[in-house]
């Protein structure tokens, strides 16, 4: 790219300087440590140690959380625990430079079509969906696989101890022994809400 002028927008005005390349990041935040913008200034700072932390191993995921990317689901997660690195990054307010997303995010996940003031909580979700599928940490390492929208069916209903609560039993097959029937009810029932609920993962 040419030595042109470009434009760094800030909350309180358009910063313009000289553009200069990403990999001499040091003397180009020097140059622009007069600017008054806490946010630009920021973003240069954040942006080193995510560079440094590029620079220490190799990622098999570089993740950027924002909410115009592809929102997250249970295959995604599944994929996602089966990667040995992965860097997560998160804006704040609008986001980070493009220039960024261009070069070094290799996928970018929404949590959903709704704004938060930061993407610190939606990586915290997509953390917290991915660990749980690693072994070890869950005590079950099979109850994973039968959470709901694995298969695209939502679970079907829990019921535990006692038998009777305040006038409501749990359903006789539950209580039956009878294992190969007591799968059956439950891939009955998943499908039954899923129907009733989230018609729309069965046409996934």
């Amino acid at each position: 790219m040419s030595n042109e002028n470009r434009y760094y927008h800030s909350s309180t005005r358009a910063i313009r300087e000289p553009f200069q390349p990403l990999n001499d990041q040091k003397s180009y935040r020097q140059r622009t440590s007069r600017s008054s913008s806490p946010r630009f200034k920021n973003f240069f700072n954040a942006f080193d140690k995510t560079y440094k932390l590029l620079a220490e191993r190799e990622y098999d995921e570089v993740i950027y959380m924002t909410p115009d990317a592809k929102t997250l689901t249970q295959p995604v997660s599944n994929a996602l625990s089966l990667k040995k690195q992965i860097l997560i990054l998160t804006g704040h307010y609008k986001g980070v430079d493009q220039r960024i997303r261009d070069k070094y995010i290799t996928t970018e996940i929404s949590i959903g079509d709704y704004v938060l003031t930061g993407g610190e909580l939606a990586a915290a979700v997509l953390c917290d969906s991915i660990i749980r599928l690693i072994p070890g940490v869950l005590g079950d390492e099979t109850s994973a696989l039968t959470d709901s929208f694995q298969d695209n069916l939502l679970s079907p209903p829990v019921y535990t101890r006692p038998a009777i609560f305040q006038g409501m039993k749990v359903p006789d097959i539950l209580l039956s022994g009878n294992f190969p029937k007591i799968e059956t009810w439950r891939s009955e029932k998943a499908l039954e809400r899923t129907q009733h609920l989230r018609p729309d993962l069965l046409d996934e």
